[in-house]
C-alpha cells in the first residue's frame, strides 16, 4: 500500500492526478446562444459554440505556449443579457483545454396534464403559438479532469435536464398559491381511482386512507421545488454519464457550476470547486462555495464509519496532522473524527497506520491520495492508484443550490454576477476579482454591451499572467494560473435595462 500512496502523491505532484426517471432527449443543445447539434466524435477537441471559432482561431485555441484568450466576437451572435464570457487553455497540465462552457435561453413547455388534474390553474402563460410554459436563462462552467469528456455531455445535457424537471412544474409555479402536498394520479388507472375518490367524496364518504392522521403540514415553497427541480437534473445528468461512458468514451468526470434565472430569481447551483460571486455596489456577496476533502471532511469520515468496506482496508476514516510512523505505536498523537472540529490526542493503535483517507491542506488536500474535488459529475471508474478501490461512493453529484431575488434590489449596470472555474481563483481572491469588475466597467459607458465581455477578458488575462523565462508571472511576479480559466460575467439587471 505504501508504495501505491508514493505513486499516487507523485503523479499528483506532477499533475497527472485527478483534479479537483424521464430522460432528457438525446440530441446536442438546444435553441439557445449555444446552439450545436450532436454530440462530438469521442476524443475530438472542441469549445464552446456560442464563441463560433474558424478552424485558425480553434487551432489558436488549443495552443498551450500561446494561451491566447478566447471571447465572443464582436458582429457575431452576442450572448444573452450581453454577457461576457471570456476563457483560455492551460499551459501544459492537460493536452487540451478541459474546461467548457454553456449559455442557453430554454423553453419550459408544460407538460401534458391528465383530465381533470390541476384543470382550474390559472396563470400558465401561453407562448410561441399557444404553448403553454415559461422560459429561463441558463450559463454554466464545467471544469473536466482526467479528460474533457464528461465536461462536454454535461454542457450539452443539463440544461435539458433541469428543463425536463420543471416542466411538471409549470402551472405550479406560476399559480401563486402554496404548491399541493401531493399531485393526483397521473396514469390511466389511477384516473379511475380519482373518480372512484370523488364519487365516494359526492356521496359524503371519506376515504380512510384519506382522513389525516397528523394536523401539521410543512410548508414547502415555490423556490425550494426549483432547487429540488435543479438537484435532481444533477442527478440524472450524472446517472446518463454512467449509462453512456462506455460507447461515448467519457473518462473522468467535471465540476459543475451553473447559475440558473428564473421568474426573478437567480439559482446558483455549484457541485465542485468553481466560484461564483456577486458584486453590488461594490459589496461582495458569495453565492457558492466549494466542496472539497477539507470543506467536507466530516461527511466523508461518517461514510467511511458507516461504510468501512469502502476503504479497502487500506485507509482510515480519522484524520492526523501527519503520517504515523510505526515506531510511534502506543504513543498520544493529536486526530479528529467525524464529529469533531477541534482536535484531540489518542493513544495510536496499529490500525491508526493506515493511510488517512483525508491527507493534505489547501489545494494539495487529497481524499484516497487521489482526488482533490468531492462533489461533480462523472468519475464512475475512478480507482486509488494501483488498486480495486472505488472513489465514487465517496464523491456527489448533487449541488449546493442558493439563491438570489433580483426584485429585492433596484441594481446598476455595474452590479454582476461572477462565474469562474477554479484557474481564475487559484491566483486571485474575490476582492481582487471584485476590483477588476470595478475598474474596466468605469472606463466604458453604460449602454456599452461589450463592457462585460472586457471584464471577463481582463479578468483571465490577469489571472493567466504573462510568459516569462520562469514561466507564466502575475504582475506582482508571483505564479500565475497554469490550469484552464474559464469566466461568465453578468449584468444583475438583465436584457435590454441599460439600453
Amino acid at each position: 500500500m505504501l508504495l501505491r500512496v508514493r505513486a499516487a502523491v507523485a503523479q499528483l505532484a506532477a499533475g497527472l492526478g485527478a483534479g479537483p426517471g424521464a430522460q432528457p432527449p438525446a440530441e446536442g443543445r438546444g435553441g439557445g446562444a449555444g446552439a450545436g447539434r450532436g454530440s462530438p466524435p469521442p476524443a475530438a477537441f472542441c469549445r464552446p459554440a456560442f464563441l463560433q471559432l474558424t478552424p485558425e482561431e480553434l487551432r489558436r485555441a488549443d495552443d498551450h505556449t500561446g494561451r491566447a484568450v478566447q471571447s465572443p466576437r464582436d458582429g457575431r451572435r452576442r450572448l444573452p443579457w450581453s454577457t461576457g464570457y471570456a476563457e483560455v487553455i492551460n499551459a501544459g497540465k492537460s493536452q487540451h483545454n478541459e474546461d467548457q462552457a454553456c449559455c442557453e435561453v430554454v423553453f419550459v413547455e408544460q407538460r401534458p396534464s391528465p383530465r381533470g388534474c390541476l384543470s382550474s390553474r390559472e396563470g400558465s402563460r401561453e407562448l410561441d403559438g399557444g404553448r403553454k410554459g415559461f422560459y429561463f436563462h441558463y450559463w454554466a462552467l464545467f471544469d473536466g479532469h482526467a479528460g474533457s469528456g464528461a465536461a462536454v455531455m454535461a454542457s450539452e445535457r443539463l440544461h435539458l435536464h433541469i428543463c425536463e424537471q420543471l416542466r411538471e412544474l409549470v402551472e405550479i409555479l406560476q399559480d401563486p398559491s402554496p404548491p399541493p402536498i401531493c399531485l393526483p394520479h397521473d396514469t390511466q388507472s389511477g384516473s379511475a381511482d380519482t373518480n372512484q375518490m370523488s364519487n365516494a367524496e359526492g356521496c359524503g364518504e371519506v376515504p380512510s386512507d384519506a382522513v389525516p392522521r397528523f394536523h401539521l403540514e410543512k410548508a414547502v415553497s415555490h423556490e425550494s421545488l426549483v432547487i429540488g427541480a435543479i438537484e435532481n437534473a444533477f442527478k440524472h445528468m450524472d446517472e446518463q454519464i454512467e449509462r453512456e461512458r462506455a460507447s461515448q468514451h467519457l473518462p473522468g468526470g467535471c465540476c459543475a457550476l451553473a447559475a440558473i434565472y428564473l421568474m426573478g430569481k437567480f439559482y446558483v447551483a455549484n457541485a465542485g470547486d468553481s466560484r461564483a460571486i456577486i458584486i453590488r455596489n461594490g459589496e461582495i456577496i458569495p453565492m457558492s462555495r466549494e466542496f472539497t476533502p477539507e470543506t467536507e471532511r466530516q461527511r466523508l469520515q461518517f461514510l467511511a464509519l458507516l461504510r468501512p468496506e469502502l476503504l479497502g482496508k487500506e485507509f482510515t476514516h480519522l484524520e492526523f496532522p501527519r503520517r504515523i510512523q510505526p515506531k510511534e505505536l502506543g504513543k498520544k498523537m493529536l486526530y479528529r473524527d467525524q464529529n469533531m472540529n477541534g482536535w484531540a490526542y489518542k493513544k495510536i493503535e496499529e490500525d491508526d497506520l493506515k493511510f488517512p483517507l483525508i491527507f493534505g491542506e489547501g489545494k494539495k488536500a487529497r481524499m484516497m491520495a487521489t482526488i482533490g474535488v468531492t462533489r461533480g459529475l462523472g468519475d464512475h471508474d475512478l480507482k486509488v492508484f494501483s488498486s480495486n478501490i472505488h472513489i465514487k461512493p465517496f464523491l456527489s453529484c448533487f449541488p449546493e443550490v442558493r439563491v438570489y431575488d433580483l426584485t429585492q434590489y433596484e441594481h446598476c449596470p455595474d452590479d454582476v454576477l461572477v462565474l469562474g472555474t477554479d484557474g481564475l481563483w487559484d491566483v486571485t481572491n474575490d476582492e481582487e476579482v471584485a476590483g477588476v469588475v470595478m475598474e474596466v466597467l468605469t472606463s466604458y459607458e453604460p449602454n456599452d454591451p461589450c463592457r462585460y465581455t472586457m471584464v471577463a477578458q481582463e479578468l483571465v488575462v490577469r489571472s493567466r499572467g504573462v510568459l516569462k523565462e520562469r514561466g507564466w508571472r502575475l504582475a506582482n511576479d508571483k505564479l500565475g494560473s497554469g490550469d484552464d480559466i474559464s469566466v461568465f460575467v453578468i449584468p444583475l439587471g438583465g436584457p435590454g435595462n441599460y439600453t
